[in-house]
């Protein structure tokens, strides 16, 4: 599928997957790329979600179906115990698959690989969610079978799946067998007890840890003609889960069925004799129920009242909620490229991933690699606040509440956590799905405690976009006491008198550079908590008195603790060199010499795959935007002089080996002038799964970066800002785009924003007007009515970017010549 290349019309092989602006379509099979295909052709809901697996069950490189947050518990041994080391692991399980279709006909099995195919179309339809399959398949014995299919995960039933699958016999009759199946693949083999082509490969911290001892324990089967279920309960989480399936079968054949239910594999049989011109058809819906420890009959009752609601009601209902749920999505998240519909098609599956991620994820967090795959063991970072709650916050405001929601249940294990550090306040872990720290390396994990200021930054944003203080004032509020608690007490004041609040100890989202001393990126952030903290306290305590008091008796807040925080904010310590005229990564960072990317060879990439972490400490090297993910957060902070010195230091120093880097250079690129960089950092991260450029597609969806793709659009090159709670547009259209219109929903109302070549157009679509700013001009926008600014130009332009020559060479601080090197391999 792939073709290595920055030219958005060349990234994909546009003869097998053809440039549609609604629907990701396959035109030919291959079973080369199974593992990438299975990540596109997902589909999921936020809670339940289904690889794009053949529905015939027995091709693919890794099955899966898998429950936001269902996961096993499993004890972590470090090679050296130390105190504090996380203790328990927890990794997402691939629940039992009831994608499972089998047919036969004159008993010869369909297998697509080998299979002759004399049509094929497979496509995942963005606008009602629906992956659709139609082929012509010639068999052995030269008979033509067409067979259609369906598969939707449902946006409107969270706990639903429905399947669809047609057979016709075109020219001959012919004995047809569809088993339909629901079926519990035990820890990564399949029903024939052959690994899974994914877990034979190499190393890779990035894919899910593989478990010891079966997960899923027995707990009921039952099954009659037309229903099936089975239970489980994890053997260590103890969490439980029901499956029930109904099979409903229409055809004007001759036909009988006949239901096999043991421990793992409940099925029906569908034996047809098959005429001619006369359609079998298969209609499959599916409930999933979990819990964490409620009886798994209990759940089974649950599936049962859910495919009873669906058999009321109608299959057709169903699909048309969907279609009414997306059309109402679209209406609001909709990022239209004119001209362009190799990149619309691209940008509407990434904003589809989103949906598929966090819609019904109520709960629950929103795992790294959504529903699509087992990757990074389904766990929760500060993507999910940095990069994915954005479009939540400004599309659908709603999800974002939910997510931020989930962060506020986790808070007593933030507060144990944090304890348990030798902290005060409350500290959220790295990574995680049940709330426990679950990072077994600590230097790149634990120690990144910017998280804390990550989540409060969602938090504030949200809450200034939607006006939502009920939220903020009875439960989000205990967010921001705690974590500026947690990093007032973090840092410390020096004793020499220089009068400054230090941060040491910490590692800053560049994953290169761990443990250090005053990161410019967690200092910057941490300054903007601890002032949002004691603004908020502040804020109530004149306005709502009576939930400030039960605010400061619930969490023993002390009458001076504001001020505390706030003279800590004030005093940070932001490092700045001034014989560079840049800000250091960290106070030792410009100590280390510079890595030599431009000499390093292609097959070395990514580094944390071939070098020793040791190794990479030692240099001036970066797995993702660290300075520069500041410079947009916290852009308010820095004067346009500075945002070009750090941006032109730290661009060729950046690998892009982490995927949540190139949206936020693209970002600051295109804010600088480096409009042609701009563009190429954005097309690597909007192709990033649809091409495989990191080679790991098949581990499932890089969400983060999906979600980073409408910041790019949005606040790169539409150039919208929300510091300080006003929306102010400063726009970088892209040369050669016919125009750029994105919609934000702002304090109810939704503004739509159009970007053209020599102007800016506002309208609000619905709601109250809505003041904004553009070019530091104030605009009113009246609901419905366009208005007009004109633009002289798209920002300031500057060719080709930034070289590595330009920094080796540079003298520190103390004079010394800094060098540009690469490791011996």
């Amino acid at each position: 599928m792939i073709r290595k290349t920055s030219d958005e019309q060349n990234t994909i092989d546009r003869l097998r997957f053809p440039a549609d602006p609604w629907r990701l379509v396959e035109a030919r099979f291959s079973a080369a790329d199974l593992g990438v295909t299975e990540t596109l052709f997902a589909t999921a809901n936020g809670y339940l979600g289904m690889r794009g697996n053949v529905e015939e069950g027995r091709e693919s490189h890794a099955h899966g179906t898998f429950i936001n947050g269902f996961h096993e518990t499993w004890s972590i041994h470090h090679a050296e115990e130390a105190y504090g080391f996380a203790k328990v692991g927890q990794t997402i399980v691939n629940v039992p698959d009831a994608k499972v279709i089998r047919l036969y006909v004159d008993d010869e099995p369909l297998l697509l690989p080998v299979a002759d195919l004399v049509d094929y179309e497979r496509s995942l339809d963005l606008r009602d969610g629906v992956l659709r399959r139609e082929l012509l398949w010639r068999t052995p014995s030269g008979k033509r079978v067409r067979i259609r299919s369906e598969r939707m995960v449902s946006f409107v039933e969270r706990h639903l799946a429905v399947m669809t699958f047609e057979v016709t016999m075109l020219d001959d009759a012919a004995p047809v067998a569809i088993s339909s199946q629901v079926l519990n693949r035990q820890d990564g083999q399949d029903e024939y007890h052959v690994r899974a082509a994914s877990l034979g490969e190499g190393f890779d911290p990035r894919k899910a840890e593989q478990f010891a001892g079966r997960v899923l324990q027995p707990q009921t089967q039952w099954g009659d003609d037309e229903r099936l279920v089975l239970s489980y309960r994890c053997t260590n989480s103890g969490m439980t889960l029901a499956v029930a399936a109904d099979d409903h079968l229409e055809t004007e054949n001759e036909w009988d069925v006949r239901t096999q239910v043991d421990e793992d594999l409940a099925k029906h049989v569908f034996r047809v004799h098959a005429e001619p011109g006369r359609p079998i058809r298969l209609t499959k819906t599916v409930a999933y129920h979990t819990s964490r420890g409620v009886p798994s009959r209990e759940l089974v009752d649950r599936c049962r009242r859910s495919l009873d609601r669906v058999r009321d009601r109608g299959i057709a209902a169903e699909m048309a909620d969907q279609r009414a749920w997306l059309d109402d999505f679209w209406a609001r998240s909709d990022v239209e490229v004119e001209g362009r519909p190799e990149i619309q098609q691209a940008v509407r599956w990434n904003l589809f991933q989103l949906a598929q991620a966090t819609a019904r994820a109520e709960g629950n967090g929103v795992p790294a690699k959504g529903l699509t795959g087992s990757g990074y063991s389904g766990h929760y970072f500060w993507d999910t606040e940095i990069y994915v709650l954005p479009f939540l916050t400004y599309t659908s405001p709603r999800y974002a509440r939910n997510a931020l929601r989930f962060r506020y249940q986790m808070l007593d294990a933030a507060r144990r956590r944090a304890q348990e550090l030798s902290q005060k306040g409350a500290l959220f872990p790295w990574r995680t799905i049940n709330g426990e720290e679950a990072s077994a390396y600590y230097a790149a994990g634990t120690a990144q405690y910017h998280i804390d200021a990550d989540v409060s930054y969602a938090l504030v944003q949200y809450v200034r976009a939607t006006g939502d203080t009920d939220f903020l004032r009875r439960e989000a509020v205990d967010i921001l006491v705690e974590t500026a608690r947690m990093w007032e007490d973090l840092g410390f004041w020096r004793v020499n008198g220089d009068d400054n609040f230090h941060i040491h100890g910490v590692t800053g989202p560049d994953e290169y550079t761990t443990v250090v001393n005053d990161n410019l990126f967690t200092n910057v952030m941490a300054r903007f908590n601890l002032r949002a903290a004691a603004l908020v306290v502040e804020r109530m305590r004149e306005d709502y008195p009576d939930d400030y008091a039960q605010m400061a008796d619930r969490l023993g807040l002390g009458i001076t603790e504001p001020t505390e925080w706030v003279r800590a904010a004030d005093h940070m310590s932001i490092p700045y060199a001034e014989g560079i005229g840049i800000h250091p990564q960290d106070s030792h960072f410009l100590e280390r010499e510079i890595w030599d990317l431009a000499h390093t060879p292609a097959d070395r990439r990514p580094l944390l795959l071939h070098y020793h972490p040791l190794v990479i400490y030692r240099y001036q090297v970066l797995k993702q935007a660290d300075v520069v993910l500041a410079l947009f957060l916290q852009g308010q902070h820095f004067t346009a002089e500075e945002k070009l010195a750090d941006f032109e230091y730290y661009d060729p120093l950046t690998t892009g080996d982490s995927t949540l880097s190139g949206v936020v250079q693209s970002i600051i690129a295109a804010e600088v002038g480096y409009h042609e960089l701009a563009i190429e950092y954005f097309l690597s991260s909007l192709f990033v799964d649809l091409a495989n450029l990191h080679a790991n597609a098949a581990d499932g969806v890089h969400v983060a970066s999906a979600g980073g793709t409408w910041t790019a659009l949005v606040c790169g090159f539409g150039g919208m800002r929300d510091h300080n709670g006003e929306l102010t547009f400063d726009p970088r259209l892209p040369q050669g785009w016919e125009s750029l219109a994105y919609r934000l929903t702002w304090q109810g109302s939704r503004l739509k924003v159009t970007v053209l070549p020599d102007a800016i157009e506002l309208v609000v679509e619905t709601g109250d007007a809505v003041q904004v700013s553009v070019r530091g001009k104030d605009v009113d926008v009246a609901p419905g009515e366009v208005t007009r600014v004109p633009l002289e130009d798209q920002g300031p332009v500057r060719p080709g970017r930034p070289s590595l020559r330009a920094l080796s060479g540079n003298r520190r601080e103390d004079g010394t010549l800094i060098t540009a090197t690469v490791p011996h391999s």
